[in-house]
């Protein structure tokens, strides 16, 4: 290319002369400490990229990711190549990188909760010391961490930067104040007419997920763009006026029973994506192996051999400390992923502390109208193991590897949902149990208020006591000390003998 060319590509167009930031041909100008910067960035499905460099100084670097989206994370570490380049380049010190920390647990629970005007709700919710926040304002969406002093900043892979203190009862978001709302009461359920519509569409690549939120139904498309719909007739909704689909609408198509089956929008349409349980039934696979296999095979192997000192068992049988706590254990039954019974007792066991904490958490729960109902508890290391070699390989996410066990394993892992003490009925949250999919996520944006509130509750009572959930299942938690005890293989009538 001829100079002259370049110089028109790295020059904001649409621009009065002397500009130094804007869009060129193809690049995003800018400047990086005073030098002038070209950059371009981009993300389709699978990974992010960026391409930045200073044409002055002929210096260039090349980020890519896999990860969808990640564009914060490589645009950073592309300014700070650059940054690092030029020091070395030039003799001076290498420049030192803003870094950041976790936020402490206590003030973590501080932050938790809502902040307002109405209008323009920031809202932050704690995993164990981890804080998302939501915001109005695309920067400061994310996970957030200690910058300095009192001061935490956005840093993830999907942002960084904004500045947020907690002063009192006041959020301040980049210099502007948000106070602490009161908590909000369970959000209601959702319109019959709309449960038809909720689901996912699509492929694994490109999800469109129509959920509710805030009493609208939204539409969160391209993985990260969550838009509310206004309904203008059956079955059809409007997108809103700005955004990356203004203008458009979508007209969804139902089945005899009135379930959406597709969904068309832009041109394109998207077809439901259908998940087994998804309606309240059983997730079942199709064996790797038959079971009785699977069985033979597993109990003739042995355990892996562990190092080092561990507590002596304590194994707890939960409805001996506290007889409200409810049992439904799916693998005494034919009602689970394998559809053949696995145990021969219905029991659930925990180590002596991790039962007691779920025996605080159960209590707790109770003061908001739910009781803990267990799906399982100590599992032996056997069970591990058929499931494992019967679990096809791409989902293997959901299963543990028996060749280093698991926390059920060691009776620190329980798989638990809530009941409605009023009622006596199961809570309905975002995926059913065992189903292995992405609805099964403890982060997954799906269903509705909610279903997702009622998973909220379910996992800071747990949190409160000691037990973390699993990224891949909202019911599977494990408590804090399962390191502390060795693999068992003992089945429930050696327990109860």
């Amino acid at each position: 290319l001829r100079p002259e060319t370049l110089e028109q590509m790295w020059t904001p167009q649409f621009a009065p002369p002397g500009t130094t930031r804007g869009y060129g041909l193809g690049f995003g100008i800018s400047t990086l400490d005073g030098a002038r910067m070209v950059a371009h960035g981009g993300a389709i499905y699978g990974f992010a990229t960026e391409l930045a460099g200073l044409p002055d100084e002929k210096l260039g670097v090349a980020v890519s990711a896999a990860k969808d989206g990640a564009n914060a994370l490589t645009s950073r570490i592309a300014r700070e190549a650059l940054r690092l380049m030029r020091a070395a380049r030039t003799g001076q010190p290498l420049p030192t990188l803003e870094s950041t920390r976790a936020i402490p647990l206590v003030l973590a629970r501080q932050l938790a909760g809502e902040y307002g005007p109405t209008d323009s709700i920031v809202t932050l919710a704690v995993h164990d010391s981890s804080v998302v926040i939501t915001a109005p304002f695309r920067e400061t969406h994310g996970g957030l961490r200690m910058l300095r002093g009192d001061t935490l900043t956005v840093d993830d892979a999907l942002g960084f930067g904004g500045r947020i203190r907690l002063a009192a009862d006041t959020l301040v978001v980049d210099g502007r104040p948000f106070v602490r709302r009161a908590a909000r009461a369970l959000p209601a359920d959702v319109p019959v007419h709309w449960r038809g519509l909720i689901g996912e569409y699509g492929w694994p690549h490109n999800v469109l997920f129509i959920h509710e939120r805030d009493g609208r139904l939204h539409a969160l498309i391209e993985w990260f763009f969550d838009y509310p719909l206004t309904e203008i007739g059956d079955d059809e909704y409007a997108f809103p006026t700005t955004g990356l689909y203004a203008g458009e609408r979508i007209r969804f198509t139902r089945d005899a029973g009135g379930r959406a089956v597709a969904a068309v929008t832009a041109g394109v349409e998207f077809r439901r994506r259908n998940w087994v349980g998804e309606d309240g039934g059983v997730f079942r696979i199709e064996p790797v192996k038959p079971v009785d296999v699977l069985r033979r095979d597993a109990l003739a192997a042995s355990p892996p051999v562990e190092q080092g000192t561990f507590r002596a068992q304590e194994l707890t049988e939960l409805v001996t400390l506290d007889s409200t706590i409810r049992l439904d254990i799916r693998y005494a039954t034919d009602r689970n992923f394998l559809s053949v019974p696995v145990y021969t007792q219905a029991r659930a066991f925990l180590q002596k502390p991790a039962a007691e904490a779920l025996v605080r958490a159960h209590r707790a729960l109770a003061k908001q109208g739910y009781g803990l109902l267990i799906h399982d508890g100590y599992r032996p290391w056997y069970v591990t193991k058929m499931f494992w070699e019967g679990t096809p390989s791409q989902q293997h996410a959901f299963v543990a590897d028996p060749a280093s066990g698991s926390r059920h394993n060691r009776g620190c892992a329980v798989d638990l949902t809530m009941y409605d003490l009023r009622t006596g009925e199961p809570v309905v949250t975002t995926g059913g149990y065992d189903e292995m999919s992405d609805r099964s996520y403890p982060k997954y944006p799906g269903g509705t208020s909610r279903q997702r509130a009622l998973r909220e509750i379910l996992r800071a009572a747990m949190e409160a006591e000691g037990f973390s959930v699993y990224d891949a299942e909202w019911w599977h938690f494990d408590y804090k000390d399962w390191r502390s005890y060795r693999i068992g293989n003992e089945t429930f009538e050696q327990l109860g003998r």
